[in-house]
């Protein structure tokens, strides 16, 4: 009769040891399945039982020494290879490898380790009859075979689930994509941080997102969707409700150059321009927008630094200094600066400055803005035409 050593050979005796005991003498099942849909349904639970698929590679080699379909039959479910055998089934796995992944596929409770007195795998038979083996025992997969099929359909529900809502994601960003350019031609409304927060949503969607990521991902686009919608509802509520003298009343007034309400000079102190700031053009030529605009849309940026901006390099130099306090890293701004221009990139950012609370992600949100930018689709202006027109809407 064998004796089943419950201690290991050339290693101190770990809790798993001691945690997987009980199987080395349960009762093993009736019936059992074919051994190779047992470990197609480890491969897909796999992250319920901690291993990866480097793990269950070895274990693959393992249950292919079995000679049997199923490895309730035959002597036994002990499998005694030796590392050079395990190596070429594994395609050359080294050997230290493969003791690192037999380590974890014992740890996780799939293996159990039957030591021999010098630590050898190897069987000994009486005639026809195994009498005594040392190795690895495959029993773990009889015993927990019922757990295993269960993880395996939750692991296959809840891929269904990730892929529901994946498909989900994407239409209601078409419709947020279909609605704002509706919009934009339409409705009048911020659209453009509508679309930037949607370009963020959709490369958000291109990596490897776990269930709950998804399932936040999928709130924040049905937000998105509703503000579209609530735009859209907005503009055609004021369209009906306005009269055509106001109609004729807002556009005349709208219309009315600079010249007629304010001088360009009082613009300029109403901005915080100091008053021998330089009128001249950006060193780039990246904007048509006066500096003095820029700066009434954006007056935070007066707040990181006593001294005034006077001209467009010390523009592009206080988005600079800002930008890391944002969270937007040294390569986002290069990127910008050199898609945008720097001009562009500084006004790009002190907008964002102003929009702060909205804006989630900073960094993430510039190289998004950035990546149109390079596409030839974004210019900052309309961002300080949107802060310049919510500056207005509060001051009536």
């Amino acid at each position: 009769m064998q004796h089943i050593s419950q201690t290991p050979f050339g290693r101190s005796l770990r809790p798993t040891d001691l945690a997987h005991a009980p199987m080395r003498d349960a009762p093993l099942p009736d019936t059992a399945r074919d051994k190779w849909a047992v470990m197609r349904d480890l491969t897909l639970a796999r992250g319920a039982f901690a291993v990866s698929d480097r793990d269950l590679a070895v274990l693959n080699a393992l249950v292919s020494f079995h000679p049997h379909p199923t490895l309730a039959e035959g002597d036994g479910s002990i499998v005694f290879p030796s590392n050079r055998a395990l190596s070429e089934r594994t395609h050359g796995m080294a050997e230290s490898t493969l003791r690192r992944h037999l380590a974890a596929l014992v740890a996780a409770g799939l293996v159990i380790r039957h030591d021999s007195p010098n630590g050898k795998r190897y069987a000994r038979r009486g005639g026809d009859a195994l009498q005594v083996a040392f190795g690895f025992d495959l029993r773990p997969l009889l015993l927990r075979e019922a757990e295993i099929a269960q993880a395996a359909q939750a692991a296959r529900e809840a891929e269904d689930r990730r892929r529901a809502l994946r498909e989900a994601i994407v239409l209601i960003l078409r419709d947020v994509a279909q609605l704002a350019e509706f919009g934009c031609e339409a409705v009048p409304g911020n659209w453009d941080a509508l679309m930037d927060a949607r370009a963020l949503m959709a490369r958000d969607l291109r990596r490897k997102m776990d269930l709950s990521d998804l399932a936040a991902l999928h709130a924040r686009a049905t937000d998105l969707r509703e503000q579209a919608n609530t735009l859209i509802q907005k503009g055609k509520s004021e369209k009906k409700s306005g009269n055509a003298d106001e109609s004729e009343r807002h556009k005349q007034d709208s219309n009315k150059p600079l010249t007629e309400s304010e001088s360009s000079k009082e613009m300029e102190e109403a901005a915080g321009v100091a008053p021998d700031a330089e009128t001249a053009e950006p060193p780039d030529g990246g904007t048509k927008l006066p500096l003095w605009l820029v700066l009434q849309a954006c007056p935070d940026a007066r707040e990181y630094s006593p001294d005034p901006i006077r001209n467009w390099t010390e523009l592009i130099a206080r988005a600079e200094f800002i930008a890391p306090m944002m969270g937007i890293s040294p390569s986002a701004w290069r990127e910008a600066a050199e898609h945008m221009g720097a001009t562009n990139a500084a006004i790009t950012v002190l907008a964002m400055l102003q929009r702060t609370e909205e804006i989630r992600n900073p960094g993430g949100y510039l190289r998004a803005l950035t990546s149109k930018a390079a596409g030839g689709s974004f210019s900052p202006g309309p961002m300080i035409m949107a802060l310049m027109q919510a500056r207005n809407s509060k001051a009536v």
